[in-house]
């Protein structure tokens, strides 16, 4: 098996896929409009509940990856070191072609692929638009910083990164044991012939042989298809391969409960969620009004957010209060999508010696479409009798 060939058809997949996430709304955050997507919902910065069992999720995928799959991660899927390993490429291949002024040449290449990753990184967490590289706006700041870093860190420190700066390569440094997918050295018939193919080929410039837990050791694979090129031809079995210890282990079992845990609280989050959040408040710098008419009012604030990708009204409507009247300048009350309304409402009720400074009774609200019902118990405050 290939695995130089596996990998990097996995690492254009990954590419690929990097490109297009923003533009889908798969997994964004949007921190002008305050909104995180996720799976195809447009979750908003108040759904808390969501967006933690959303990133604990998250959290505790990675860690399962890295107690079951080790740094597998780094050599097939990350960015950082597909976009390395790209910058190498690029930088020998110009050698190789003596293009004149090489150095020059792939310094021009980086900063023009530097701008668009920036781009594209930024537009996981802005709207994607070409007006975030105008220097007026601070998602363009943020967008020629990261076309800076980019440039420096794919230019010069490319590998480095992952030994020196990345918080995964250390996380599963710890996560890892014995059990863990692994690239691992097994030479008990001492059939190696010291040609260090292994060690010429590495990208991390480590001897597999040394040790299968060295912290620089990505998983690609890469010392594999080199021992194998060489013993096939002595017609003798390779020498490094991938090992995997299986599932059944306390600290694995852990992990996966707790991940499943997570997942069905984001499910159930999910489920409950109503696309048309109301939130109804009484207006208390004044109790109550008397009006001409005799009727006591009363004054409620609401605001509704339209958390769906339809536009949407909710229907306002009073239970459990004799007599009395919603006064809305629109009833119901239209919301697009992705949009909030906010504004101010007045109940009243015929006045008269009733005695009842405090009613109760409940706003009730049907949204359109869906038909999500809510109600709101409230108090009606009146002047008591004879006042």
């Amino acid at each position: 098996m290939n695995w130089h060939r596996i990998r990097r058809r996995v690492q254009v997949v990954c590419f690929l896929i990097f490109l297009v996430l923003p533009f889908l709304n798969v997994i964004r955050f949007d921190i002008p409009k305050q909104r995180f997507y996720f799976a195809g919902y447009e979750l908003w910065i108040n759904e808390f509940a969501i967006v933690f069992f959303a990133l604990m999720f998250l959290m505790f995928l990675v860690v399962l990856m890295s107690v079951f799959f080790g740094r597998i991660y780094c050599g097939y899927l990350c960015p950082q070191m597909i976009f390395s390993e790209a910058s190498v490429f690029l930088e020998n291949w110009l050698k190789r072609k003596r293009v004149p002024r090489p150095k020059l040449v792939f310094l021009a290449g980086v900063a023009a692929a530097s701008v668009v990753l920036a781009f594209i990184f930024i537009s996981y967490f802005a709207p994607p638009s070409l007006s975030l590289f105008g220097t007026s706006t601070a998602a363009g700041i943020c967008g020629a910083v990261v076309t800076l870093l980019t440039f420096l860190d794919f230019a010069f420190l490319k590998q480095k990164f992952c030994t020196t700066a990345c918080p995964y390569g250390y996380l599963q440094g710890l996560l890892a044991d014995d059990k863990t997918l692994l690239v691992q050295y097994q030479d008990a018939s001492h059939d190696c012939i010291e040609c260090k193919k292994c060690v010429r080929v590495c990208p991390m410039g480590i001897d597999i042989r040394k040790s299968p837990f060295q912290i620089e050791c990505v998983h690609c694979g890469e010392c594999i298809d080199a021992c194998e090129s060489i013993m096939t031809r002595l017609n003798k079995r390779n020498l490094i391969g991938y090992t995997f210890g299986g599932f059944r282990d306390a600290k694995r079992v852990v992990v996966l409960g707790v991940l499943l845990c997570y997942a069905g609280g984001l499910f159930a989050a999910l489920a409950m969620r109503h696309e048309m959040l109301v939130r109804i408040d009484p207006v208390r710098e004044t109790l109550y009004q008397v009006g001409a008419d005799g009727r006591i009012y009363n004054r409620f604030r609401f605001q509704i957010d339209n958390r769906g990708r339809k536009p949407g009204a909710v229907v306002f409507s009073i239970q459990q209060l004799p007599g009395a009247a919603l006064a809305m300048d629109t009833n119901p009350v239209r919301v697009d999508a992705g949009q909030s309304a906010r504004g101010e409402f007045q109940i009243s009720r015929p006045g008269g010696k009733s005695g009842e400074l405090v009613t109760h009774f409940t706003i009730s609200t049907a949204s359109v479409p869906g038909r999500e019902a809510s109600e709101f118990p409230m108090t009606f405050l009146a002047p008591g009798e004879g006042k």
